[in-house]
């Protein structure tokens, strides 16, 4: 049995949110472990454009805004709707895999959101015009439906470009979520922007389910293993709501030879990669101040194992945004969010509770703002988030 507090420890020490990985100050190696990085995690959510800088900064030692600015101009990381059908940051080597055993996931949010907008149209022509569009130059979801819309004229706009963004992998070309610069979500297709670097093998799962050879890419097998790896252990559930994939419980069973299980507090039964970390529920856990949207949150059914669920309505009622995360001893204290002007910054962390450990709160704070507004005047309130 493991305690909710040792499924805590093990979460976070997969999350890399116990012990910080200190970055190197040789560029081709730094780069690297961000890469790294970012593939362990399986990717960050990045429906905001700058969270995953925050998300990275929380988990490696000296990490620097350039450092994942460098990867998206130079197409060695993307941004792409995958799990849940929402944007995440991945590596070039995990877009084209992740996106494919995703389809399902982007083909059910389209029915049901314009299914009835594209009734009679040919999602294959649709796809083949837009796809040719987009690689010409890349394009607005705006732009896009409006020429496609001179083609099917009696079909929404708006529908006609959701039918190639599930149908085509697009990805959001910068200067869009560069760290710095501004711009609009401008997509192109994954071939196109990323060209060899588009077949290249995906990384495997970091522990082997076992003696035999691991699950290769492009397999359900191989997605459950790569979460295991960094969320586990866990539930087919659990997959789920990191995923939106439906049917995991056939590719849990198929694992079961290959994988370890435990059973939780309430007698749930947890699978797991063997050789796994999983350092008890005694391993301390330091403040950490979690990105805007980061799926340390997002990626359980259960999500108790890190925040209370009467704490987790709270990140749902701020006008659609869900802010940061205060994590004390493990689990989530208390929200974040920051305030940013040319010249000032304001740093707003609301604590649950007693406001316990709010010394330590405030050092993570000020390394957070050295992180994100140096040469700016800057501010810590502790109070409501607004």
């Amino acid at each position: 049995m493991l305690s909710q507090r040792a499924l805590n420890r093990a979460l976070l020490n997969r999350q890399r949110l116990l012990d910080r990985v200190d970055l190197p100050d040789e560029a081709d190696r730094r780069r690297a472990v961000v890469i790294e990085t970012i593939e362990h995690l399986v990717g960050l959510q990045a429906q905001a454009p700058f969270p995953p800088y925050y998300g990275l900064w929380s988990r490696l030692g000296g990490f620097r805004p350039e450092d994942l600015a460098a990867l998206l101009t130079d197409r060695s990381v993307v941004r792409i709707a995958l799990m849940r059908g929402t944007i995440h940051l991945v590596s070039a080597r995990d877009c084209l895999p992740l996106r494919r055993l995703l389809q399902p996931v982007l083909d059910r949010g389209l029915r049901g959101s314009f299914g009835q907008r594209l009734a009679g149209v040919d999602p294959a022509a649709v796809a083949a015009a837009g796809r040719e569009l987009v690689e010409s130059e890349p394009m607005t979801f705006s732009q896009l439906g409006e020429v496609l819309a001179g083609r099917w004229p009696d079909h929404s706009p708006a529908a006609l470009a959701q039918a190639v963004r599930a149908h085509v992998p697009l990805v959001q070309v910068p200067p869009r979520a560069v760290w710095g610069q501004a711009g609009q979500s401008r997509h192109t297709s994954a071939e196109h922007w990323l060209g060899p670097a588009a077949a290249a093998d995906p990384p495997g799962p970091e522990t082997p389910p076992g003696p035999e050879t691991p699950p290769g890419p492009e397999t359900l097998a191989w997605l459950v293993t790569r979460y295991l790896g960094a969320f586990g252990p866990a539930t087919a559930r659990d997959v789920a709501a990191w995923s939106g994939l439906t049917g995991l419980r056939t590719v849990m069973e198929e694992l079961r030879p290959s994988l370890v299980t435990f059973r939780d507090e309430q007698g749930t039964e947890l699978f797991d990669l063997p050789s796994a970390p999983r350092p008890g529920e005694a391993a301390p856990a330091p403040v950490r101040l979690a990105a805007e949207f980061d799926n340390l949150l997002l990626s359980h059914a259960d999500r108790s194992r890190v925040v209370h669920p009467a704490h987790l309505k709270r990140f749902y009622t701020i006008n659609g945004i869900f802010p940061g995360s205060v994590l004390i001893d493990g689990f989530v204290a208390g929200m974040w969010r920051l305030a940013r002007t040319k010249s000032t910054a304001t740093l707003t962390i609301e604590l649950f509770g007693s406001g316990r450990e709010r010394d330590q709160v405030a050092q993570e704070a000020e390394r957070m703002l050295a992180f994100c507004a140096a040469g700016a005047s800057y501010d810590i309130r502790f109070g409501p988030v607004a």
